[in-house]
Protein backbone atom coordinates (compact mmCIF):
# COMPACT_ATOMS: atom_id res chain seq x y z
CA UNK A 1 0.00 0.00 0.00
CA UNK A 2 2.42 2.62 -1.24
CA UNK A 3 0.33 5.22 -3.10
CA UNK A 4 -1.97 7.86 -1.62
CA UNK A 5 -4.77 8.40 -4.14
CA UNK A 6 -5.61 11.68 -2.37
CA UNK A 7 -2.49 13.16 -3.96
CA UNK A 8 -4.48 13.13 -7.21
CA UNK A 9 -8.01 13.42 -5.84
CA UNK A 10 -7.49 16.55 -3.72
CA UNK A 11 -5.83 18.72 -6.43
CA UNK A 12 -8.32 17.56 -9.08
CA UNK A 13 -11.30 18.35 -6.83
CA UNK A 14 -9.87 21.77 -5.95
CA UNK A 15 -9.12 22.69 -9.58
CA UNK A 16 -12.58 21.71 -10.84
CA UNK A 17 -14.20 23.55 -7.92
CA UNK A 18 -12.27 26.74 -8.71
CA UNK A 19 -13.24 26.51 -12.40
CA UNK A 20 -16.89 25.96 -11.41
CA UNK A 21 -16.74 28.92 -8.99
CA UNK A 22 -15.07 31.12 -11.60
CA UNK A 23 -17.87 30.41 -14.08
CA UNK A 24 -20.55 30.97 -11.45
CA UNK A 25 -19.20 34.34 -10.34
CA UNK A 26 -17.32 35.76 -13.34
CA UNK A 27 -17.50 33.99 -16.71
CA UNK A 28 -21.11 32.78 -16.45
CA UNK A 29 -20.80 30.71 -19.65
CA UNK A 30 -23.19 28.03 -18.38
CA UNK A 31 -25.82 30.65 -17.58
CA UNK A 32 -25.53 32.60 -20.87
CA UNK A 33 -24.74 29.87 -23.42
CA UNK A 34 -26.47 26.87 -21.91
CA UNK A 35 -25.33 23.41 -20.96
CA UNK A 36 -22.57 21.88 -23.14
CA UNK A 37 -22.21 25.12 -25.08
CA UNK A 38 -19.54 26.50 -22.78
CA UNK A 39 -15.79 25.79 -22.82
CA UNK A 40 -15.16 22.04 -22.37
CA UNK A 41 -13.15 22.66 -19.18
CA UNK A 42 -16.17 24.37 -17.64
CA UNK A 43 -18.36 21.45 -18.73
CA UNK A 44 -15.99 19.05 -16.99
CA UNK A 45 -16.03 21.21 -13.86
CA UNK A 46 -19.83 21.07 -13.63
CA UNK A 47 -19.90 17.32 -14.34
CA UNK A 48 -16.97 16.11 -12.24
CA UNK A 49 -16.61 18.49 -9.31
CA UNK A 50 -19.64 17.22 -7.30
CA UNK A 51 -18.67 13.57 -7.87
CA UNK A 52 -15.04 14.15 -6.89
CA UNK A 53 -16.12 16.10 -3.81
CA UNK A 54 -18.33 13.23 -2.61
CA UNK A 55 -15.55 10.68 -3.22
CA UNK A 56 -13.04 12.92 -1.41
CA UNK A 57 -15.28 13.28 1.65
CA UNK A 58 -15.96 9.53 1.78
CA UNK A 59 -12.30 8.54 1.40
CA UNK A 60 -10.88 11.22 3.68
CA UNK A 61 -13.33 11.23 6.57
CA UNK A 62 -15.44 8.06 6.46
CA UNK A 63 -14.17 4.93 4.70
CA UNK A 64 -11.19 4.25 2.46
CA UNK A 65 -10.38 1.06 0.50
CA UNK A 66 -6.94 -0.54 0.68
CA UNK A 67 -5.35 -3.55 -0.97
CA UNK A 68 -3.19 -6.02 1.01
CA UNK A 69 0.14 -6.48 -0.82
CA UNK A 70 1.91 -8.95 1.50
CA UNK A 71 1.45 -11.94 3.82
CA UNK A 72 2.45 -10.14 7.03
CA UNK A 73 -1.11 -10.37 8.41
CA UNK A 74 -1.76 -14.02 7.48
CA UNK A 75 -3.97 -15.78 8.51
CA UNK A 76 -6.23 -12.79 9.25
CA UNK A 77 -5.57 -11.09 5.90
CA UNK A 78 -4.10 -12.53 2.73
CA UNK A 79 -2.27 -11.00 -0.21
CA UNK A 80 -4.93 -9.82 -2.64
CA UNK A 81 -7.54 -8.93 -0.02
CA UNK A 82 -9.33 -5.62 -0.51
CA UNK A 83 -10.33 -4.08 2.79
CA UNK A 84 -12.28 -1.10 4.11
CA UNK A 85 -10.74 1.22 6.69
CA UNK A 86 -12.77 3.32 9.11
CA UNK A 87 -11.26 6.82 8.90
CA UNK A 88 -13.04 8.51 11.82
CA UNK A 89 -12.58 6.07 14.74
CA UNK A 90 -9.20 7.58 15.61
CA UNK A 91 -10.08 11.20 14.86
CA UNK A 92 -11.03 13.25 11.81
CA UNK A 93 -7.90 14.13 9.82
CA UNK A 94 -7.15 16.37 6.87
CA UNK A 95 -6.29 14.52 3.65
CA UNK A 96 -2.64 14.34 2.52
CA UNK A 97 -1.15 16.06 5.62
CA UNK A 98 -3.04 13.68 7.99
CA UNK A 99 -3.34 16.38 10.66
CA UNK A 100 -6.07 15.62 13.22
CA UNK A 101 -8.76 18.29 13.44
CA UNK A 102 -11.35 16.49 15.61
CA UNK A 103 -10.43 14.02 18.37
CA UNK A 104 -12.87 11.10 18.32
CA UNK A 105 -11.10 8.07 19.81
CA UNK A 106 -7.91 6.07 19.94
CA UNK A 107 -6.79 2.55 18.99
CA UNK A 108 -7.57 -0.27 21.38
CA UNK A 109 -5.41 -3.28 22.03
CA UNK A 110 -6.11 -5.98 19.44
CA UNK A 111 -7.47 -3.71 16.70
CA UNK A 112 -6.05 -3.92 13.18
CA UNK A 113 -4.79 -0.50 12.12
CA UNK A 114 -3.57 1.15 8.93
CA UNK A 115 -0.90 3.79 9.44
CA UNK A 116 1.89 5.67 7.72
CA UNK A 117 5.09 3.65 7.99
CA UNK A 118 7.26 5.70 10.41
CA UNK A 119 10.60 5.34 8.54
CA UNK A 120 8.88 6.23 5.23
CA UNK A 121 5.50 7.96 5.73
CA UNK A 122 4.57 7.81 2.03
CA UNK A 123 3.97 4.07 2.50
CA UNK A 124 0.91 2.68 4.32
CA UNK A 125 1.31 -0.34 6.62
CA UNK A 126 -1.26 -2.58 8.29
CA UNK A 127 -0.63 -4.36 11.61
CA UNK A 128 -2.38 -5.27 14.84
CA UNK A 129 -2.12 -3.11 17.96
CA UNK A 130 -0.33 -5.09 20.67
CA UNK A 131 0.66 -2.30 23.05
CA UNK A 132 -1.06 1.03 23.75
CA UNK A 133 0.57 4.01 25.52
CA UNK A 134 1.92 2.98 28.94
CA UNK A 135 1.90 -0.77 28.25
CA UNK A 136 4.90 -2.91 29.14
CA UNK A 137 5.16 -5.46 26.31
CA UNK A 138 7.30 -8.56 26.85
CA UNK A 139 8.11 -11.74 24.98
CA UNK A 140 9.33 -14.45 27.36
CA UNK A 141 9.79 -18.16 26.69
CA UNK A 142 7.74 -17.96 23.52
CA UNK A 143 4.87 -16.19 25.28
CA UNK A 144 3.66 -12.63 24.61
CA UNK A 145 2.91 -10.69 27.81
CA UNK A 146 1.23 -7.32 28.41
CA UNK A 147 1.79 -5.58 31.74
CA UNK A 148 2.93 -8.83 33.31
CA UNK A 149 -0.09 -10.82 32.15
CA UNK A 150 0.23 -13.59 29.57
CA UNK A 151 -1.75 -13.01 26.40
CA UNK A 152 -4.13 -15.96 26.05
CA UNK A 153 -2.82 -18.24 23.29
CA UNK A 154 -4.43 -21.58 22.46
CA UNK A 155 -2.99 -24.04 19.94
CA UNK A 156 -5.51 -24.72 17.17
CA UNK A 157 -6.34 -27.76 15.07
CA UNK A 158 -4.40 -26.20 12.21
CA UNK A 159 -1.10 -26.29 14.09
CA UNK A 160 1.91 -28.12 12.76
CA UNK A 161 0.79 -28.08 9.14
CA UNK A 162 3.50 -27.67 6.53
CA UNK A 163 2.75 -25.04 3.89
CA UNK A 164 5.21 -26.58 1.43
CA UNK A 165 7.81 -29.36 1.39
CA UNK A 166 10.77 -26.99 1.81
CA UNK A 167 9.36 -24.52 4.35
CA UNK A 168 9.37 -24.60 8.18
CA UNK A 169 6.34 -26.04 9.94
CA UNK A 170 3.66 -23.40 10.43
CA UNK A 171 2.17 -23.24 13.93
CA UNK A 172 -1.21 -21.56 14.38
CA UNK A 173 -2.57 -20.26 17.69
CA UNK A 174 -5.79 -18.54 18.71
CA UNK A 175 -4.77 -15.36 20.53
CA UNK A 176 -6.86 -12.93 22.58
CA UNK A 177 -5.88 -9.25 22.72
CA UNK A 178 -8.35 -6.99 24.46
CA UNK A 179 -11.79 -7.77 23.02
CA UNK A 180 -10.35 -9.35 19.88
CA UNK A 181 -9.73 -13.04 19.29
CA UNK A 182 -7.76 -13.96 16.17
CA UNK A 183 -5.34 -16.48 14.71
CA UNK A 184 -1.59 -15.89 14.73
CA UNK A 185 1.04 -17.84 12.81
CA UNK A 186 4.58 -18.80 13.85
CA UNK A 187 7.26 -20.76 12.00
CA UNK A 188 8.81 -23.58 14.01
CA UNK A 189 12.51 -23.02 14.69
CA UNK A 190 12.50 -19.54 13.13
CA UNK A 191 13.56 -16.31 14.87
CA UNK A 192 13.77 -13.39 12.41
CA UNK A 193 14.91 -10.99 15.15
CA UNK A 194 18.03 -13.06 15.80
CA UNK A 195 18.61 -13.51 12.08
CA UNK A 196 18.52 -9.77 11.41
CA UNK A 197 20.57 -8.97 14.53
CA UNK A 198 23.31 -11.36 13.46
CA UNK A 199 23.20 -10.03 9.89
CA UNK A 200 23.52 -6.43 11.16
CA UNK A 201 26.49 -7.36 13.34
CA UNK A 202 28.17 -9.22 10.49
CA UNK A 203 27.78 -6.21 8.19
CA UNK A 204 28.54 -3.67 10.92
CA UNK A 205 25.25 -1.96 10.07
CA UNK A 206 23.90 -0.28 13.20
CA UNK A 207 20.75 0.88 11.37
CA UNK A 208 19.73 -2.72 10.64
CA UNK A 209 19.70 -3.84 14.28
CA UNK A 210 16.08 -4.65 15.30
CA UNK A 211 14.42 -2.05 17.50
CA UNK A 212 13.83 -4.47 20.39
CA UNK A 213 17.52 -5.46 20.32
CA UNK A 214 18.89 -1.94 20.76
CA UNK A 215 20.06 -1.26 24.32
CA UNK A 216 17.87 -4.12 25.52
CA UNK A 217 19.64 -6.28 28.11
CA UNK A 218 16.88 -8.91 28.04
CA UNK A 219 17.45 -9.50 24.32
CA UNK A 220 21.22 -9.85 24.73
CA UNK A 221 21.06 -12.05 27.83
CA UNK A 222 18.58 -14.44 26.19
CA UNK A 223 20.47 -14.60 22.89
CA UNK A 224 17.54 -12.93 21.16
CA UNK A 225 14.84 -15.25 22.46
CA UNK A 226 13.25 -12.68 24.79
CA UNK A 227 12.66 -8.92 24.65
CA UNK A 228 10.65 -6.16 26.31
CA UNK A 229 9.60 -2.57 25.63
CA UNK A 230 7.50 0.10 27.33
CA UNK A 231 5.20 2.03 25.00
CA UNK A 232 5.58 5.83 25.37
CA UNK A 233 2.73 8.32 25.46
CA UNK A 234 1.28 9.00 22.03
CA UNK A 235 2.82 5.84 20.54
CA UNK A 236 1.67 2.30 19.74
CA UNK A 237 3.43 -1.06 19.44
CA UNK A 238 2.12 -3.03 16.46
CA UNK A 239 2.81 -6.54 15.17
CA UNK A 240 1.71 -8.63 12.20
CA UNK A 241 -0.33 -11.78 12.82
CA UNK A 242 2.21 -13.69 10.70
CA UNK A 243 4.66 -13.24 13.55
CA UNK A 244 7.81 -14.69 11.98
CA UNK A 245 7.26 -13.06 8.59
CA UNK A 246 6.31 -9.52 9.51
CA UNK A 247 8.42 -6.36 9.56
CA UNK A 248 6.74 -4.52 12.42
CA UNK A 249 7.41 -2.54 15.63
CA UNK A 250 9.89 -5.18 16.79
CA UNK A 251 12.14 -4.14 13.90
CA UNK A 252 11.55 -0.41 13.33
CA UNK A 253 9.90 0.93 16.49
CA UNK A 254 6.67 2.52 17.69
CA UNK A 255 3.80 3.93 15.61
CA UNK A 256 3.23 7.62 16.45
CA UNK A 257 -0.38 8.68 16.94
CA UNK A 258 0.14 11.27 14.19
CA UNK A 259 0.76 8.45 11.68
CA UNK A 260 -2.58 6.70 12.21
CA UNK A 261 -4.89 6.38 9.21
CA UNK A 262 -7.76 4.31 10.56
CA UNK A 263 -9.12 0.95 11.71
CA UNK A 264 -9.36 -1.93 9.24
CA UNK A 265 -12.76 -3.56 9.78
CA UNK A 266 -13.97 -5.42 6.69
CA UNK A 267 -12.72 -7.56 3.78
CA UNK A 268 -14.97 -6.81 0.81
CA UNK A 269 -13.15 -8.56 -2.05
CA UNK A 270 -10.20 -10.82 -2.87
CA UNK A 271 -8.23 -11.10 -6.08
CA UNK A 272 -5.42 -13.49 -6.88
CA UNK A 273 -2.47 -12.09 -8.92
CA UNK A 274 -2.63 -12.03 -12.71
CA UNK A 275 -5.75 -12.21 -14.84
CA UNK A 276 -7.86 -14.00 -12.24
CA UNK A 277 -11.33 -12.65 -11.59
CA UNK A 278 -12.04 -11.19 -8.15
CA UNK A 279 -13.96 -13.32 -5.68
CA UNK A 280 -16.07 -12.58 -2.63
CA UNK A 281 -15.59 -15.80 -0.67
CA UNK A 282 -13.40 -14.05 1.92
CA UNK A 283 -15.88 -11.26 2.61
CA UNK A 284 -16.35 -10.59 6.29
CA UNK A 285 -15.51 -8.62 9.41
CA UNK A 286 -11.86 -8.34 10.44
CA UNK A 287 -11.43 -9.65 13.99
Amino acid sequence: MDFDFNLILVPATLIFFLVWLLDKLVLKQRATRGRNQENFVITWAYDFWPVLAVVLVLRSFLYEPFNIPSDSMVPTLETGDFILVNKFDYGVRLPIVNAKIIDVGEPKRGEVIVFRYPPQPTISYIKRVVGVPGDHVQFRNGQLMINGQQVAKVETQYSREKDQQDTPTALYFKETLGEHQHLVRYLEGRNPLVEQFQFAQLRGAEALIPFVAKENDVFIQSNGQDWEVTVPKGQYFAMGDNRDQSADSRFWGFVPEANLTGRAFYVWMHKEPGFNLPSFNRNGKID
